[in-house]
C-alpha cells in the first residue's frame, strides 16, 4: 500500500514529501490506509489517479464547497490532488473533527447525544430544540441509537472543509424546491434557524421562479395533456392532436393558459407553506420528535387541500385558455367575466371533488415512493455517503411519476368537469364523468394524456434544477 501511494507522489521541489512528514505515510496504519484509498478511488471519477475540481463537485453535490476542499488538500497548488495528498489532508482533517467531537463529547464516554449536541450549541449562542437536535443527529446516526459516535462524526463530516461549529452547522442542512408542473407535492421541511434567518423564503422565492421557467418551457406539453384529456376521443393520436393544436393557434397558441399557470405558484406555494407548518405543528402536538412519514403525509395532504381550495379557481381557469379557441377571449379578466355571467360563481369549483380527492393518493404514494428510494439507498452505502443531487432528482421524478399514475383517473375528470359544458345545462357530477369514460372508452379513456405528461417531467426537473440553483446562489441560499 506505501508502494501504491508513493506512486503517486510527484518528484521534484515541490512534491508532497516536501510538506508531509517523511514517516508519515509509513506510520499510518494499514487498515487507514486501505480505507482512504478506497475513499480516493470513489472519488476519482475519471480514474486518471488524481482528484481534480470536476470530481470534486460531482462528490459533494456543491461547487463552493468543492473549491475549499481542494484549496486546503492540494499541496502543490497543482490544481489536483494525488493520493498522497488526499492521505495526508484526511488524516489531518480527521484530527481536527475528533478534537471537535472530544469538546462536544462532555460526559467522554465516546458518545454525542441530543443533550451535549444542544449544550454545544448554546455555548456557540444558537439556540436549538430538541426536535432540530435529534434530526442532526439522525443525519449522521447509522445505527438507530440516536448517539454519534467518532466514526459516525468522521464519515460523515469528512469531506466538510471545515471544522469550525457554525461552519459544520451549514454543511448538515439541505433542501430542495424543484417544480415539476404539479400542484400536490408534499411542501419542503424548514428547520428552526432556516425560519429565524429568513432562509425559508429565499428558498420559496428560488423554487417560485425554477418553477415558472420550467412550466413556460414546458408549457406546450402540458396543453397537449388538457387538450388530450378534454377532447381526447376526438383524435387518434398525439401527433393528430398536436397538429390541430397549431393549425388552430399557431406557435403561440401553444403557451396558451401558461400564464394564469406561472401566476397562481406564488399564493400556491406560500398558502403551502403556511398551512404545512401550522398541520404540523397540530401533528406533533407538544412532542419533540419529528414527525413520521405517515405523519408527514397527512400534514402535506392538508396543507394541499387547504391551499388548492384557495386557489382552484385559478385552476379552473388555466384549463379554459389552454383549450380555448382563438379570439375566444380577449385575456384573463375577460375569462372570468364571462364564465361568471354565463355559469355562476360554481363554474370556478368544476372538479373540486376529484381535484381533492387526488390529492390523497397522489402525496401520499409520492413521499413514501421517495422516501423508500432514498432509505434504500443510504441503507446500502454504510460509508456515510448521503445521496447526491442527481440521486435525490431522480428518486423525485421516480416517486412523482408513481403518485401521477395513481392519481391521473382523477386529474382527467376533474379537467373535463372543468372544461365547459355545450350540450345544455352542466349537470355533470364526477361519478357521471367517470361511468361515460369507463362505458365509451374503457380502461384507456381514463389516461388519456398521460404520455406528454411523462414526456415533460425530465426536461421540467432539469431546467427547474438549473434555474433553481442560480437563483439560490443569487440569494446566498446556504445548501450542503
Amino acid at each position: 500500500m506505501v508502494n501504491a501511494i508513493n506512486h503517486h507522489v510527484p518528484v521534484g521541489p515541490n512534491n508532497t514529501e516536501s510538506v508531509m512528514p517523511p514517516h508519515y505515510l509509513h506510520e499510518l496504519p494499514n487498515e487507514d490506509e486501505l480505507r482512504l484509498a478506497k475513499l480516493f478511488e470513489s472519488l476519482d471519477m475519471d480514474k486518471n489517479g488524481k482528484i481534480d475540481i470536476h470530481d470534486l463537485s460531482i462528490a459533494l453535490h456543491d461547487k463552493e464547497y468543492a473549491q475549499k476542499f481542494l484549496e486546503l488538500s492540494d499541496a502543490t497548488k497543482s490544481g489536483s490532488i494525488t493520493l498522497a495528498e488526499f492521505i495526508h489532508y484526511v488524516k489531518e482533517h480527521e484530527k481536527s473533527l475528533r478534537l471537535s467531537f472530544s469538546n462536544i463529547d462532555k460526559n467522554k464516554d465516546g458518545k454525542i447525544d441530543q443533550y451535549e449536541l444542544i449544550r454545544a450549541f448554546q455555548e456557540l449562542g444558537i439556540e436549538i430544540d430538541d426536535a432540530e437536535a435529534i434530526k442532526l443527529l439522525k443525519r449522521m446516526d447509522k445505527d438507530g441509537s440516536l448517539e454519534i459516535s467518532f466514526e459516525e462524526w468522521r464519515d460523515f463530516l469528512l469531506y466538510c472543509p471545515f471544522t469550525d461549529l457554525h461552519d459544520l452547522i451549514k454543511y448538515w442542512r439541505h433542501s430542495t424546491c424543484i417544480d415539476i408542473g404539479e400542484d400536490m407535492n408534499v411542501p419542503d421541511d424548514f428547520t428552526q434557524a432556516e425560519m429565524i434567518t429568513g432562509m425559508w423564503w429565499r428558498h420559496l422565492v428560488s423554487g417560485g421562479v425554477a418553477g415558472a421557467v420550467s412550466r413556460t418551457f414546458t408549457a406546450p406539453l402540458d396543453r397537449l395533456k388538457v387538450f388530450l384529456q378534454v377532447y381526447g376521443n376526438q383524435h387518434s393520436n398525439i401527433t393528430t392532436c398536436f397538429k390541430s393544436m397549431l393549425k388552430e393557434g399557431g406557435k403561440r397558441g401553444m403557451w396558451r393558459g401558461n400564464g394564469i399557470n406561472v401566476l397562481k405558484i406564488a399564493p400556491e406555494s406560500a398558502f403551502k407553506f403556511m398551512a404545512y407548518e401550522q398541520a404540523k405543528r397540530l401533528i406533533r402536538g407538544s412532542r419533540t420528535k419529528d414527525l413520521t412519514i405517515f405523519e408527514r403525509f397527512m400534514a402535506g395532504s392538508l396543507a394541499g387541500g387547504f391551499s388548492q381550495s384557495l386557489i382552484y379557481p385559478l385552476e379552473v381557469l388555466k384549463t379554459r385558455l389552454a383549450i380555448r379557441k382563438s379570439n375566444q377571449y380577449k385575456g384573463i379578466f375577460d375569462c372570468i367575466q364571462k364564465m361568471y355571467y354565463r355559469e355562476g360563481i360554481r363554474s370556478f369549483y368544476r372538479g373540486y371533488v376529484p381535484n381533492l380527492l387526488g390529492i390523497l393518493p397522489y402525496a401520499g404514494i409520492d413521499l413514501a415512493v421517495y422516501e423508500t428510494l432514498k432509505n434504500n439507498y443510504i441503507a446500502s452505502h454504510n460509508n456515510g455517503e448521503k445521496p447526491g443531487m442527481p440521486l435525490l432528482l431522480a428518486c423525485g421524478t421516480v416517486s412523482s411519476t408513481c403518485g401521477q399514475v395513481c392519481s391521473y383517473p382523477l386529474a382527467l375528470v376533474r379537467t373535463r368537469l372543468q372544461a365547459p359544458y355545450l350540450e345544455g345545462p352542466d349537470t355533470r357530477t364526477m361519478m357521471s364523468v367517470f361511468r361515460e369514460i369507463w362505458v365509451k372508452e374503457g380502461m384507456v379513456g381514463l389516461y388519456r394524456g398521460i404520455t406528454p405528461n411523462f414526456m415533460k417531467v425530465a426536461p421540467a426537473v432539469s431546467i427547474s434544477y438549473v434555474v433553481y440553483e442560480r437563483c439560490r446562489e443569487a440569494l446566498g441560499v446556504t445548501m450542503s
